[in-house]
Order: structure tokens, then C-alpha cells, then sequence
């Protein structure tokens, strides 16, 4: 498969996440995803509005986080995260799975979780990350099972980035061969290079979440 610079800037989610990050940091990532025509920028809540007012226009979205990183927030609090950062302005949100309540087992849990904040995203694309470093095989298959039959929900996501591993070739080909064309993959976390680029986009990923993502595309052109 061929790639142009066009259609990998498409495919990613410019990533900005670090804990020590500044409005400058935003600004330059917004200024990136403007130039490059990345598919959003992934910010955490409390830039999103910021990104918003910096966007708007440029047909870049913008991607905020729910229950991030470690998922373990009340549905409730997840709730009124997603509608916050909707009303200040974004356009996608990804969501942090309740990973303890996947170690349970408590499947029904876990579905209320990803519904109640389904039904709050309306229009805007909706994510669900899994943590896949932290899940069995069987987890996995499980939880991706599940997202299937939730409507309101267009991707399932590896990781966050923050876990002890992030996307494999092995689990983006696991979330697809569950989900088909019902659902998409987002493959995050470890993804540094046009070469981890295409293993993730070929196992199956149709986004990719990434902080390298002028790193990936300076390769093409080289």
C-alpha cells in the first residue's frame, strides 16, 4: 500500500498530552495540525476550548479525553466530563474504559459505562480506549464484543499511551477481526515511525494516535 503525505496527515490524531504542558505546547500542535491537515489534535480537558477558538475553520477536530488516563473515574464524573468538553468545543472524544470493572468481569458495568457517555456525544465521534497492556487476550475480545453493539460508538482505541505498553500489531488485528467494518480501530501509544505507521494501518487501524506525527511524515518525504 502506497501512502501520501496527504492521506497519512488524515489518518492521525496530533497528539499533546504530557502533564507538564503549556499553552505554547497548544499552540504550536494547533499551528502543526492547521498546516499539515491532521485530523485533530488530542488535548487533554482543559485545553480543549483553547484548541477550539485556535481551530476553528481549518477542518482540524478536536479530540478530547475522558476518564484519562487510568478510566477508573464514577460514569457519573465521565459523564459530565464529555458534556463540558463538548460545550467548549469538542468534536471528538476519546474514553478511558473502566479497566477494573473489565478485570472483574462486571461486563454489565462496563457496558452502562461506555453507554451513558455514548449518549451524551450525539453527533461527535466517539472513542473507546481499551488499555490493551493491561487485558487478556479473552478481555480483549470481550470488551471489543461489547462496543460492537453499542450504536453511538464509531472507534475502539488500544491505549492511552501512559500504560507500560502501547499499540501491537497483534491487538489492532485482534479489535478488527471483532468489530469488521462495524466499527473502527485507533491504534495509540508506541507509534514513533512511518514504519510503525504502516504495521498498525495494515493490521487494521483506520486512525492512528500519535506525537510523532511531523516525525512519520518527514520520512515519506525522505
Amino acid at each position: 500500500m502506497n501512502f501520501t503525505k496527504k492521506e497519512i496527515a488524515k489518518t492521525i490524531d496530533h497528539t499533546f498530552l504530557n502533564p507538564d504542558g503549556k499553552r505554547e505546547d497548544i499552540k504550536k500542535l494547533c499551528e502543526e495540525a492547521a498546516e499539515y491537515g491532521f485530523a485533530s489534535v488530542a488535548i487533554g480537558p482543559d485545553f480543549v476550548e483553547y484548541a477550539a477558538e485556535k481551530l476553528a475553520g481549518t477542518g482540524v477536530e478536536i479530540d478530547g479525553t475522558v476518564g484519562f488516563p487510568l478510566g477508573y473515574h464514577t460514569t457519573a464524573t465521565k459523564v459530565f466530563e464529555a458534556k463540558e468538553a463538548i460545550e467548549l468545543g469538542a468534536t471528538e472524544l476519546d474514553m478511558v474504559v473502566n479497566i477494573v470493572a473489565v478485570k472483574d468481569h462486571d461486563w454489565e458495568k462496563v457496558k452502562a459505562d461506555i453507554e451513558q457517555v455514548a449518549e451524551v456525544c450525539g453527533d461527535i465521534t466517539f472513542k473507546v480506549i481499551f488499555e490493551t497492556c493491561y487485558l487478556t487476550e479473552a478481555e480483549i475480545k470481550k470488551l471489543a464484543e461489547i462496543c460492537l453493539k453499542i450504536d453511538k460508538l464509531d472507534y475502539i482505541k488500544t491505549s492511552t499511551g501512559f500504560g507500560p505498553e502501547g499499540a501491537t500489531v497483534e491487538n489492532v488485528k485482534l479489535m478488527k477481526e471483532v468489530v469488521g467494518d462495524h466499527k473502527k480501530v485507533k491504534a495509540a501509544g508506541g507509534i514513533r515511525s512511518l514504519a510503525d505507521y504502516k504495521k498498525m494501518i495494515n493490521a487494521g487501524a483506520s486512525r492512528i494516535g500519535s506525537s510523532s506525527g511531523l516525525k512519520i511524515i518527514a520520512e515519506l518525504e525522505e
